[in-house]
């Protein structure tokens, strides 16, 4: 029988950092995985070159249902704590906007740095490994396994959430959970795309892959970044965080012209510029196409001079305050993250430790703390993983 200190399910980024740090306070680690390879996720985020933390990460860019849980954990291990393993190792980096950070080169640079900090704190790494079964016994918790029975005094849980299920997403952690007691709060697809329908969808083929800057809001909450059309919907990063506070039926609004009074602007083109026609002036501030087609679909473009203030006040409105209600997502398949999961209220803030099962620990995405796009989900994983690794 294996018998380790300690036992983490999940070699993602919060099951590597947490093996790696509960190692090197001496602890005997065995991380195991169900999956060919540790950190599929890190591999693939960021484009490939994984956005693995920000330096402006603070409270305010998570949510969850319960807000105060993520403060300890975040407080104790800062981007700068990661960021300084990142330069030991001499992995070169940028940033690129908004305080976040990428690789310059490739994500497997923070996968590798993650497995030699394994490799060297003494950690039993084993993928291709499915935990079967779990049980509380009298000293910790007993484990069967592809590799036979385990035990230990304390198990990690770290399996992530259902987000993109290619990468062998599953709901084993939720399972768990259930298993000795706790709440799982409902789970949805976060940092997502929007699907749209009908004309709608055929003005967004048309336009695919054609971006532009913007400001989309939804139930009180606005991010500044760019939209990018798709053959389905709606996608890029202001999308993709506004995609996290919508619920099917909510409407979606969007400023296309977020450094302007719309329609003093275009009360100010009209006067200046009276022969020229619509998609002209449009496209001063938008890609020619983007102008043509805007110009075409909603307000039938002809020469400036020819609207009338109220005509022109529809298009104002239109720019600067598109509402549109999202046909759905496109669900876990292309999901960034995952909202809702096990309930922090049953979890300590502090250690990670379940409050129902003692020795118990949930770190990652499996907890309700989702973070907004840009390397705070990242930045979450090591936190939490970091607090966990202190006492188990």
């Amino acid at each position: 029988m294996f018998a380790p200190d300690v036992v983490i399910i999940g070699a993602g980024a919060a099951g590597m950092l947490c093996a790696v740090t509960a190692a090197e306070r001496g602890r005997r680690v065995l991380l195991v995985d169900h999956a060919n390879k540790a950190g599929k996720k890190i591999l693939m985020s960021g484009g490939g070159r994984c956005n693995f933390t920000n330096m402006y990460a603070e409270p305010a860019n998570f949510t969850s249902t319960n807000p105060h849980f993520c403060k300890s954990a975040l407080a104790r291990y800062t981007p700068w704590d990661f960021i300084a393993l990142v330069s030991k190792h001499e992995v070169p980096y940028h940033e690129k906007k908004l305080g976040q950070l990428f690789c310059d080169n490739k994500s497997k640079d923070i996968q590798r740095l993650l497995l030699a900090e394994c490799e060297q704190a003494g950690v039993e790494l084993h993928l291709d490994t499915s935990v079967h079964r779990i049980e509380k016994a009298a000293a910790g918790y007993e484990l069967a396994t592809d590799l036979g029975p385990v035990a230990a005094s304390s198990l990690v849980i770290a399996t992530g959430g259902l987000s993109i299920p290619t990468l062998g997403a599953t709901g084993f952690g939720y399972e768990v959970a259930r298993q000795f007691g706790h709440n799982v709060l409902p789970t949805r697809a976060g940092l997502v795309p929007f699907t749209l329908s009908g004309r709608l969808k055929e003005l967004c083929t048309e336009l695919s892959g054609t971006s532009a800057d913007c400001v989309a809001r939804c139930n009180g909450e606005s991010f500044r970044e760019n939209l990018l059309f798709t053959h389905r919907g709606l996608s890029g990063p202001a999308i993709l965080q506004i995609s996290s506070f919508w619920r099917p039926g909510d409407v979606v609004e969007i400023n296309l012209l977020p450094d302007r009074d719309a329609l003093e602007w275009l009360q100010a083109e009209q006067a200046a510029r009276p022969n020229s026609d619509l998609k002209t002036v449009l496209s001063e501030v938008f890609t020619k196409k983007l102008a043509a087609l805007l110009a075409e679909h909603w307000f039938a473009s002809k020469p400036m001079k020819q609207y009338t203030p109220a005509q022109l006040r529809e298009i104002a409105d239109r720019l600067g305050g598109w509402q549109l209600v999202p046909a759905g997502t496109e669900g876990y398949r292309t999901a960034e993250v995952t909202l809702g999961g096990v309930d922090t209220r049953e979890v300590s803030s502090k250690t990670m430790e379940s409050l129902k099962s003692p020795g118990l620990y949930f770190i990652g995405e499996v907890l309700d703390v989702q973070g907004h796009l840009g390397g705070f989900n990242f930045q979450w994983a090591w936190a939490s993983g970091h607090a966990a690794a202190q006492v188990v």
